[in-house]
């Protein structure tokens, strides 16, 4: 019998080729999207990295399924719902956010971890200029 939990089993991402951004000359613009690393675009070395890398979204997945069968499906739309409308509220590209709603919405403001910790956005070394973040982002550049 099936309750429509998704699959709790280790899920391998399988061969994945690498693909780099290309720019108006057929070659990638490092100027505007970086360095690209080729070693984090080609496959997993063990089968559980896919496993714990997808972590959150098979717990959110398992817990959506749970409330779905419990309250019915009106309860994880309207969680879902919730959690999108709080995903759309963002500042410019140059500032950081701490994105207090989302996290409070799906329970990582309990949770301490390595972002809370080492990853201080007010210490990062690298500031943009707004103006072509912004283009970047409405896809102008």
């Amino acid at each position: 019998m099936s309750l429509g939990y998704p699959s709790i089993r280790p899920q391998t991402e399988g061969i994945r080729p690498v693909e780099l951004p290309v720019g108006p000359y057929g070659i990638p613009d490092v100027m505007i999207n970086g360095f690209q690393s080729a070693k984090a675009a080609t496959v997993s070395r063990h089968p559980l990295e896919h496993s714990e890398s997808n972590w959150l979204d098979n717990q959110r997945q398992m817990d959506m399924a749970m409330l779905r069968n419990m309250q019915g499906l009106h309860a994880p739309l309207r969680l879902q719902m919730e959690r999108n409308v709080t995903s759309r509220f963002q500042r410019l590209p140059c500032l950081n956010s701490s994105n207090l709603l989302e996290d409070t919405l799906t329970g990582r403001d309990d949770l301490i971890d390595f972002g809370d910790i080492l990853n201080n956005p007010n210490e990062a070394e690298v500031v943009g200029q707004p103006h072509v973040l912004m283009e970047k982002r409405l896809k102008l550049l």
